[in-house]
């Protein structure tokens, strides 16, 4: 079964140690910088803590745009061959989701390979906000919240051939038939 990283940015505190733990593994040292994950965080308003992770993709467009074709999916897993790669950083301009490095120390772009099925930031996540999860279930997360969104909600505001209507919740089942 197929797994693949997820991020709950809620849970997220901003700590790094995700980075850190990424760069020791790879790299032996303690640089975030060659980390291939990275949290971006912003602030003062919004205060957003939101790891960046590689999502795996099963038709990745950092592939598509390698010349040499060094980047593969196996397993389920984007892999880099350091061989192949000419260090072009095509791949790092194509990445939609900016989950890909350069860092000038190093020859090629910086990449997660999931660390052989058993991701390291994972592991390391003091707040839990990483997690190792089945492809089936990625967004069940978000559904639930959303769902329960809905539910708490008294009233919803929507345009209708130009004028602004109001349903409330509590109404419904009351409209004229």
């Amino acid at each position: 079964m197929a797994k693949k990283l997820a991020v709950i940015p809620e849970l997220c505190s901003g700590c790094k140690i995700c980075e850190l733990t990424c760069a020791i593994s790879h790299f032996g040292v303690n640089n975030p910088k060659k980390s291939a994950i990275r949290v971006l965080v912003t602030y003062p308003h919004p205060v957003l803590r939101m790891p960046i992770v590689c999502s795996q993709c099963k038709s990745p467009m950092c592939a598509d745009a390698c010349p040499v074709g060094a980047l593969t999916r196996k397993d389920g897993v984007v892999r880099l061959n350091k061989d192949v790669c000419v260090s072009c950083l095509k791949c790092v301009e194509a990445c939609p989701f900016g989950a890909m490095y350069a860092h000038e120390d190093c020859d090629n772009p910086i990449k997660c390979n999931m660390c052989g099925g058993k991701p390291q930031c994972v592991r390391k996540c003091p707040k839990g906000a990483l997690r190792l999860i089945p492809e089936h279930a990625l967004g069940e997360s978000k559904r639930i919240s959303n769902a329960l969104s809905y539910a708490h909600m008294k009233e919803i505001e929507f345009m209708e051939e130009g004028e602004k209507k109001i349903i409330r919740y509590a109404e419904i089942g009351k409209e004229e038939m």
